[in-house]
């Protein structure tokens, strides 16, 4: 199995022009554009561009899953609370084996 990377970027001729496209390995055969521009003179600034943008977007990427990262830890926490809540809850209330079945005290009802 060999080791490819996830995100990369690509320089296509289209006609007289260059387009840069930064790709993103969806599986193991299909390759998909995330982000793409046209109209580049020359094949340089298209590769340069690529690597600019090919940084700043992983860059956006790592600040992107460190913020859900952030929220699924509170959203797990909060979870985790609620279902310490809910067992001290459960924990207070009188389980069925406190009532005692064989007192049962009808008399009192049909008294009148």
């Amino acid at each position: 199995m060999t080791q490819t990377k996830k995100y990369d970027f690509r320089v296509v001729a289209d006609g007289a022009t260059w387009t840069g496209q930064i790709t993103r390995r969806q599986t193991a055969r299909k390759i998909v554009v995330s982000k793409s521009k046209k109209g580049f003179a020359t094949e340089a600034e298209a590769q340069a561009w690529g690597e600019t943008e090919l940084k700043s977007f992983l860059e956006n990427l790592i600040k992107r899953n460190e913020r859900k990262a952030k929220a699924r830890e509170e959203r797990n926490e909060a979870a985790d609370a609620k279902e310490l809540a809910a067992d001290a809850w459960r924990n207070a209330r009188p389980s069925k084996s406190d009532y005692d079945e064989d007192n049962l005290d009808y008399e009192s009802d049909s008294e009148g």
